[in-house]
């Protein structure tokens, strides 16, 4: 039995108008937001259980697209159903099960292609939140066109050593109250990457922070997080402009 890792009420978002357009790259949708200006540089975005469609995600995207990112976020459910806030967690697992973040590289492939043929991209980099965080610890191991990468709160599994020999440099961000990542956990990841990895890593806990924190739109933010959430948010953006 899994905690409900989302300790705010995501029905009761603020709406969101969207700045980029949605595409179709063979078997997935995408939302893309270009830039004003030319730039072979692009980030993908990654989702968390909720999907392609949340507003929260969408927002981000934009938001990177304006520091002078190409940003894609694909729908890595490839059209089946988001996890739901009326969904019911007893069978949660079962959806993980049917939605694993481990299987997503040959997605990602064609998303690098698209970004690569169609838009010009030479340097590519990768955030992912929660379920998306999970995606993008597993392709920073696997696929070395990504030039860095960001996980953000994405649970950390442990199935071999293998799984600490990163191949570009690759930032790990958590919320010190999230539920759902224990403080041991980000201890051993970090003892396991000083041992294996061989290319620039960071972690770094924000005081306070639950699972999900980074991708509120400023109108739903606590006053509190808000100073946590916008330093999360600019130093995911430096180190995506450190390497990309």
């Amino acid at each position: 039995q899994m905690a409900d890792p989302f300790l705010y009420d995501t029905g009761e978002r603020s709406q969101y108008g969207c700045l980029g357009h949605e595409v179709q790259i063979e078997h997935i949708k995408a939302y893309v937001c270009r830039p004003s200006f030319f730039t072979d540089k692009a980030v993908i975005v990654i989702h968390d259980i909720f999907g392609w469609l949340f507003p929260d995600i969408r927002y981000i995207a934009d938001l990177i697209a304006g520091y002078g990112y190409i940003t894609i976020c694909p729908d890595f459910f490839k059209g089946t159903d988001p996890w739901k806030t009326t969904d019911h967690w007893a069978d949660f697992a079962d959806w993980m099960k049917d939605h694993d973040p481990m299987k997503v590289d040959k997605e990602a492939d064609v998303v690098l292609k698209y970004l690569k043929e169609q838009c010009g991209a030479k340097k590519i980099g990768i955030v992912g939140f929660s379920w998306g965080g999970m995606a993008v610890h597993h392709l920073m191991l696997k696929n070395p066109q990504l030039t860095a990468g960001v996980s953000l709160y994405g649970r950390i599994i442990r199935d071999s050593e293998e799984r600490y020999n990163l191949l570009n440099p690759t930032f790990f961000i958590f919320g010190e109250k999230d539920h759902t990542i224990s403080y041991d956990q980000i201890t051993l990841l970090e003892e396991k990457l000083k041992q294996y990895c061989k290319v620039p890593y960071k972690i770094k806990v924000y005081p306070g922070q639950v699972h999900g924190f980074a991708q509120l739109k400023p109108e739903d933010m606590k006053p509190d997080d808000k100073p946590y959430i916008e330093e999360a948010r600019k130093d995911m953006i430096d180190w995506i402009k450190m390497f990309v």
